[in-house]
């Protein structure tokens, strides 16, 4: 059973932003080709949010060699042009500045891209367009809105391109955004050596979401939506942590007032659970959030303070079932 984690410290008062919010894309570990020889012996994990570094530890059983595909798969890309998300801002070769090494050397990855529209792959026809393939840079947005005629209206009928008509000053102006989803996979072949131990290590940089204010300090609206009931499920956010934050309000009726912004990671975890054994056998988790005047609110197991800002979960034979979500209270006062 998961018990409540909420990590608190000193609080101050201070004038609140302007509410906004941006969605955040989930990101996660190595996938393997499913094998029942390899058992993961030992994932050592840190998140921030700068960047997410993985050290895994998987041993060969068998007695004999084992190769399998490795692959990292990213996050869809899924462009948003009328409301702000938390995407990555790596280059496009490489959004999430991803890196790897086995067994301490570089991985020369090989890195599969695809675009999606509809349902069906279009890939080749943005290709042949000499079009950029992930749709949130800017130089697929000028290449889609430079498009005009048969090719345009090919794109707006598969779903490709999507319009966009709006008053800047100067009178109505039309234009078109990329509308595809961008979907990418770095593969490679790795060989587990026979009743060896090898070690994989990865990091790259997070997609972070997140609002200006507090948002679950808000009463329930009348559609119905209660964020104070969804940030406890989802954060494990507890009555201490919300009183904690309510002190900070300069106005107790006024949840806007709560010196601070949130920020969102996410992480999936449940890949962990696919190897020989069920699941992994020693699990470390250090979670920093990145100033000691922040708040974090995280569900887990145990919890302990390790640093002025990291915190420690520490479990063995670990099943992961769900995804893990981080909440950051980063003051806007220092």
């Amino acid at each position: 059973m998961r018990r409540l984690i909420s990590v608190l410290l000193a609080l101050a008062a201070s004038p609140a932003l302007a509410n906004d919010t941006s969605a955040v894309l989930t990101t996660g570990g190595l996938e393997f080709v499913s094998n029942g020889e390899i058992a993961m012996q030992s994932e050592d994990l840190y998140i921030s949010k700068h960047e997410i570094r993985v050290t895994y530890e998987f041993r060969n059983d068998s007695d004999e060699d084992v190769t399998l595909l490795v692959a990292f798969p990213m996050p869809d890309i899924v462009p948003n042009h009328f409301s702000p998300v938390g995407f990555p801002e790596g280059p496009a070769e490489n959004l999430f500045e991803f890196e790897t090494l086995f067994e301490g050397e570089p991985v020369e990855a090989t890195l599969h891209e695809y675009a999606i529209a509809a349902g069906v792959d279009r890939t080749k026809l943005l290709r042949q367009l000499d079009i950029p393939l992930v749709p949130i840079r800017q130089e697929a947005i000028d290449a889609v809105d430079a498009l005009e005629g048969e090719t345009l209206e090919t794109l707006l009928h598969l779903g490709l391109a999507i319009p966009d008509e709006f008053d800047a000053g100067e009178g109505w102006e039309k234009h078109h955004w990329p509308n595809w989803t961008y979907r990418a996979t770095y593969t490679w072949e790795a060989t587990f050596p026979a009743g060896e131990t090898v070690t994989v290590e990865h990091r790259y940089k997070p997609s972070v979401g997140g609002t200006t204010g507090v948002a679950f300090l808000y009463e329930p609206f009348e559609d119905g939506y209660d964020p104070a009931a969804e940030y406890q499920q989802k954060y494990c956010t507890d009555d201490d942590f919300i009183a904690a934050v309510r002190k900070t309000l300069t106005n107790p009726d006024e949840p806007w007032t709560a010196p601070f912004f949130e920020s969102w990671l996410s992480y999936i975890l449940t890949t962990g659970g696919n190897w020989a054994g069920g699941g992994i056998e020693k699990f470390r988790l250090v979670v920093d959030k990145g100033n000691p005047a922040n708040l974090v609110s995280f569900c887990g197991e145990d919890v302990k303070k390790i640093g002025p800002t990291t915190f420690e979960m520490v479990k063995e034979n670990f099943w992961p079932r769900e995804e893990l979500n981080i909440l950051i209270l980063d003051r806007n006062d220092l």
